[in-house]
């Protein structure tokens, strides 16, 4: 009696280990393809697409989950399922696990400072004098106000004499800034005025002139419909018809552009523009980041690392990034 009841475990046993190993293949088999084929995913409802594109990284954690179950289930075709969306993944983000330098600019390098450093920041002084500390040449911000600029205009004032502000962004620099004008991104149906969230000034560096771009690209909403980014992705192509009318050949981007590089919606932008890849540098939310969605990007210079910085009285992480003529 006793044989028959062992027997009849072990046989249950058996196949539960071939069902788990069977729910193991079929899962890699779909991270493999949300991996490669995140792009054929639809975007007119919800904006599936993005919503993976956004945190595509992190697809990687399902990696040990599902190589724990396969050793678990004792199936050898279930481990050798997983290792193919394990390769897949450190193909694609392998080589941003290492950490991107932010020591000082070596010659014929400019560092660009990029902060959203938010309209309820108790702190903009003590936000200011941090940004100093990272040694920047240029330094963009968001989400300026009225009663938190002149904070910053007083700390910037003496290493950053040269400024340009409009509405909520803000742009200083060490070197001359000539052409400063606000730029008009607002999405379709937003007739705000006072909505200004994006300028362009050249830059008269020692090494030759930048177009530097500023822009804070509206807010992503999480809904029982998907993803809310039609207005990001509408000023984002405004943004991408600008760029294109730009008459000088170098330029940078620095902005809150409320997205990842990997997503879709911002296409008009990286499609005409490269931003470093070296390291993740999840900027936001500040407390706990799961995904940069402050960016700087360019183009005429070569992008050599893009870093995240320690927390200020924000709720995003500033970004350095250095770029080498």
């Amino acid at each position: 009696m006793t044989d028959v009841r062992t027997g009849r475990l072990r046989a249950a046993a058996g196949r539960w280990r071939q069902g788990l190993g069977g729910l193991v293949v079929a899962a890699a088999v779909l991270l493999t393809f949300l991996l490669l084929g995140h792009r054929v995913l639809p975007n007119r409802v919800g904006h599936l697409g993005s919503l993976v594109e956004t945190f595509l990284p992190w697809l990687g954690t399902a990696v040990p989950v599902l190589l724990f179950c396969a050793l678990a289930g004792r199936s050898p075709r279930a481990v050798l399922a997983v290792l193919v969306p394990a390769v897949v993944w450190t193909t694609m983000f392998g080589g941003m696990l290492s950490g991107a330098g932010t020591g000082p600019a070596t010659p014929g390098e400019l560092k660009v400072l990029q902060h959203n450093v938010s309209d309820e920041n108790r702190d903009p002084a003590g936000t200011a004098r941090a940004l100093v500390q990272a040694g920047p040449d240029l330094i963009a911000l968001e989400e300026l106000t009225p009663a938190a600029l002149p904070a910053y205009q007083e700390v910037f004032a003496r290493g950053f004499p040269h400024r340009a502000v409009f509405g909520s962004v803000g742009l200083w620099s060490r070197y001359p800034l000539t052409g400063a004008v606000p730029l008009d991104i607002r999405p379709s149906g937003l007739a705000d005025a006072d909505w200004q969230r994006a300028l362009r000034a050249t830059v008269h560096a020692p090494e030759g002139d930048i177009a530097v771009y500023v822009a804070h690209l509206p807010s992503i909403r999480f809904g029982v419909r998907g993803l809310g980014a039609d207005r990001r992705d509408d000023s984002a192509r405004r943004l991408g018809r600008m760029l294109d009318g730009e008459p000088l050949g170098r330029v940078v981007l620095s902005g809150d552009l409320n997205s990842t590089l990997d997503d879709r919606g911002l296409g008009p932008l990286t499609s005409r523009l490269t931003a470093a890849r070296s390291g993740f540098g999840f900027t936001w939310p500040a407390a706990r980041p799961l995904a940069r969605i402050d960016q700087v990007l360019c183009r005429g210079l070569h992008p050599v690392s893009t870093a995240a910085l320690p927390a200020t009285g924000s709720d995003h992480l500033p970004v350095i990034a250095r770029l080498r003529w």
